[in-house]
């Protein structure tokens, strides 16, 4: 018994374990420090991640930003009232103010605010009143200002590096009377209207090209110029009815359009000839017809410079 009390009190005498020193217990306590610190580190950065991640999954994905500052669809709407009918179109000012015209009559107006009984509806504050323009002319007006073209559209083929109209169905703004339709059955859809200015089959594109003049949109003149060329099939007195147009609605500096319908006139003269409705018109008289002789001269001339002889005559 005595042995076992001998030998309990021995070992608590024993001296507790020294600690470790030199570079290896500072190497032991830093490395130990160093391993919490990251491991606090690696949870604080997963626990950001997965509330990150939470979020994302909550939030709605946003529609992208298509608009442009020039084209911004909360801009205010502008009502316009084309023709005797008074037809109405709405449009968003800042597309409208690429036009200068467009431009100058919007920013002369002043918006008027709501109604008291219903602040929450915005209703058109500015009005654009266009009595002698045509209403299918207008939205090929509205449609190349909102899409850069119109129907139908320019297509391009990089293989022949030829222009053609794309086969589009008839839009159901454009109006023509059943005699127009029949003559009129070759061209493409849409090609010919019936405008009020000339009581008369005029080409479409003959009446876009003046509106781009007068609402000075030089791209879309040149765009209508080409669409022009690209037509087929055409009546005598819906290009003497056009071309009439033409001259009534451009000024007199003008030289492509014009030259477009003169150049027309010499190469179909054959047909033309034959036309009682040329012999009327010609009766009627006017600059155009003045100016065709004049192109008639300059091309006789010519055909005798490219022959080098007397030119018996003009078939």
């Amino acid at each position: 018994m005595d042995d076992r009390l001998l030998k309990r009190a021995m070992l608590s005498r024993r001296p507790a374990p020294a600690a470790v020193s030199g570079p290896h217990a500072c190497f032991s306590r830093y490395r130990a420090a160093k391993a919490s610190v990251v491991r606090s580190r690696r949870m604080r950065q997963s626990s950001s991640s997965a509330s990150s991640r939470r979020l994302e999954r909550r939030r709605p994905m946003a529609p992208p930003n298509v608009s442009s500052p020039t084209r911004s669809p909360s801009s205010p709407i502008v009502m316009l009232r084309v023709g005797p009918q008074q037809r109405l179109f709405a449009a968003h000012e800042s597309i409208l103010s690429a036009s200068p015209i467009f431009a100058a009559q919007c920013s002369s107006q002043l918006p008027s605010p709501p109604p008291p009984s219903h602040p929450h509806i915005t209703t058109p504050s500015k009005r654009i009143d266009l009595p002698d323009e045509n209403a299918e002319v207008l939205s090929c007006v509205l449609e190349y200002l909102y899409k850069g073209d119109y129907t139908p559209r320019l297509q391009h083929n990089p293989t022949t590096g030829a222009w053609t109209l794309a086969n589009d169905t008839l839009p159901t703004s454009c109006t023509m009377v059943p005699s127009v339709a029949s003559a009129t059955a070759n061209l493409s859809t849409c090609a010919v209207i019936w405008h009020h200015a000339a009581d008369g089959p005029v080409l479409r594109d003959t009446a876009v090209y003046c509106a781009a003049l007068a609402y000075k949109l030089p791209s879309l003149a040149r765009l209508a110029l080409r669409k022009q060329g690209l037509q087929m099939g055409i009546p005598c007195r819906t290009i003497l009815s056009s071309a009439r147009f033409a001259y009534a609605h451009t000024p007199e500096t003008e030289s492509r359009l014009r030259a477009h319908y003169l150049a027309l006139t010499i190469r179909c003269r054959g047909t033309f000839k034959r036309s009682g409705t040329m012999q009327v018109e010609m009766e009627k008289g006017g600059r155009l017809f003045f100016d065709l002789f004049v192109a008639m001269c300059n091309h006789m001339v010519s055909l005798q410079d490219s022959t080098g002889g007397t030119l018996r005559g003009l078939q």
